[in-house]
């Protein structure tokens, strides 16, 4: 509506009842239209919008809106810091309707020249579509998880007594993966091809093909296949090559001979077997990343490696108090049946004004709530968070005295998020030396797939939390991972707590602490070093004496 330039007071009504349907935390499933005009910022016309998409997944109205916008203006909707106004000016003014043209036209220089881009947006554009562009065709792990766990129970469901493993990037369990791909174990090819073939959701593509390799889509939403096939008795010894990274295949075995040499020169009937065979320890495929990982099982054992069931509880949520969809309430309880000991609930902060931040009022109403649930929900425990937008100066948000009325603080940046090296690292550092700051949320923060994360010095900002005995957050959003596991082990060695957080906006959002799992031990976190494997009783007590000791 806004890129066709509709009626104003209109994408005002809709954008009004968008923000009341999400902090409103009403499901809108079986409200009929009375009950929905009973909801603030819905009336009549809204409600029949809301029953029309319910009930055939889109409206006449959105449908006519779509007719008459190429199918390029809304890819470019898609690119961030493009609002549909610039877009607009970008269609009318150069008659831009693609992602091409528009990199076609910031390199010839003629974005710039319009009134209200300029030389720095343009830049910026240009960044923007060369990030867009590399990541085309990938996936984040989440968004693929079930999808093959599916296609494998699909597979062994036709292939019989043939072998089968998720190897590559999605064997390995990366954040971002370029397709599912799978190592089938025969000894009759032509008759696993030909079962391969009686799928129907799987689409092959007879080009890129051939008589041990079958490639092709799997069910309608573009995500390619590869399916590899070999014999039973070389199984072992290519998933052993196709799950590992080069640099962990180039630990040195046997003199000069590398672990990848070691295991393409034999054949072994279980992984295990190869590893005490180089006389190596045994290293699960997604851990296998030449990140120390060999070095560290010398002289540990993989049962020190954090796992899901070891944590307590989450501490960096969201609630319906700012910008999440779910009361508090109902992520206390959904936690609690979960079988986790406390939430820790972090709202947004007064500036980010964009997501509902509280303001000094409000916190002492949600204070007083999370008192009385305390009560009822016993010995379960509700945490009083909050996550504190770090200013571009790298104060936080609120007053001393108000972050203390809480029991910890989960210091993050959401705006000014264009810096360089040095300014984006000052700021970090100001925000880690302030007493209050407990957790420091999501370091760089990037949106895989979507954007680029600040530049910043690891290393200093590491450092800085170990001096100032900060814990480092791994968000487990699946578009965030940050603090990325590269640098797990390094802080780990500082002596800094990691704590895994889903940064939930809504009661399912708590289920991603399993990827925040996957990336903390691909960087080795163990159990005694993250924060919330501590129970309710030990967590409120490092509370306590941390701003005991701090403040």
């Amino acid at each position: 509506m806004e890129l066709h330039e509709d009626n104003a007071f209109k994408i005002k009504g809709y954008q009004s009842a968008i923000t009341a349907i999400e902090r409103g935390g009403v499901s809108l499933d079986k409200l009929d239209s009375a009950q929905l005009q009973e909801l603030p910022g819905i009336g009549k016309s809204i409600a029949e919008a809301i029953i029309q998409i319910r009930e055939s997944g889109t409206h006449p109205f959105l449908e006519g809106l779509l007719e008459k916008t190429p199918q390029g203006i809304l890819e470019l909707l898609k690119i961030k810091g493009l609002g549909p106004k610039k877009i607009k000016t970008l269609w009318k003014e150069l008659e831009i309707t693609s992602t091409h043209e528009l990199m076609e036209a910031c390199q010839s220089g003629q974005v710039a020249k319009i009134k209200g881009f300029g030389e720095k947006t343009q830049e910026s554009i240009i960044q923007k579509l060369e990030f867009n562009a590399s990541n085309k065709g990938k996936w984040l792990f989440a968004d693929i998880d079930d999808e093959g766990a599916l296609l494998m129970t699909t597979l062994k469901k036709v292939l019989g007594n043939d072998v089968l493993a998720p190897v590559g990037s999605y064997g390995k369990m990366a954040e971002i993966v370029d397709d599912l791909t799978f190592l089938i174990g025969t000894d009759n090819p032509k008759d696993t091809l030909k079962k391969i073939g009686k799928i129907e959701e799987l689409h092959r593509n007879d080009r890129l093909c051939s008589p041990f390799r079958w490639q092709g889509e799997w069910k309608e939403m573009g995500l390619q296949v590869i399916l590899l096939l070999a014999e039973k008795d070389k199984f072992i010894r290519k998933k052993l090559l196709l799950t590992s990274s080069p640099s962990h295949l180039l630990h040195p075995v046997e003199g000069t001979s590398t672990l990848g040499e070691y295991f393409y020169r034999k054949n072994f009937t279980s992984e295990e077997e190869a590893y005490t065979s180089a006389g190596m320890p045994y290293i699960p495929a997604d851990l296998r990343e030449g990140n120390g990982e060999l070095e560290w099982a010398q002289d540990h054992s993989l049962d020190e490696l954090l796992t899901l069931k070891d944590l307590k509880g989450p501490l960096h949520n969201h609630s319906t108090y700012s910008d999440g969809k779910n009361k508090l309430e109902d992520l206390a309880a959904y936690c609690k049946s979960a079988g986790y000991e406390y939430l820790g609930i972090a709202d947004h902060s007064r500036s980010a004004f964009y997501a509902n931040g509280l303001d000094e009022d409000r916190i002492r109403i949600q204070h007083e709530e999370i008192d009385r649930l305390n009560e009822s929900l016993a010995p379960f425990r509700i945490f009083k968070g909050i996550e504190s937008d770090i200013l571009t100066d790298g104060s936080l948000d609120y007053s001393a005295e108000v972050l203390a009325s809480f029991d910890y603080i989960v210091a993050s940046i959401h705006s000014g998020l264009s810096m360089d090296s040095k300014k984006a690292t000052e700021r970090l550092i100001r925000a880690i030396q302030n007493p209050h700051t407990t957790i420091l949320g999501h370091p760089t923060g990037r949106l895989l797939l979507r954007r680029e994360g600040y530049p910043i010095d690891h290393r200093a900002v590491i450092d800085a939390c170990a001096h100032y005995q900060v814990v480092i957050e791994i968000n487990a959003n699946p578009w965030r991972l940050d603090l990325d596991w590269h640098w797990v082990r390094y802080a780990m060695e500082q002596g800094v707590t990691l704590s895994i957080n889903p940064d939930a906006h809504e009661n399912e959002g708590i289920n991603d602490m399993k990827y925040g799992v996957i990336v903390g031990r691909k960087g080795g976190l163990t159990k005694d070093m993250t924060l919330n494997t501590k129970s309710a009783e030990d967590l409120n007590q490092y509370f306590q004496e941390r701003k005991k000791n701090k403040l």
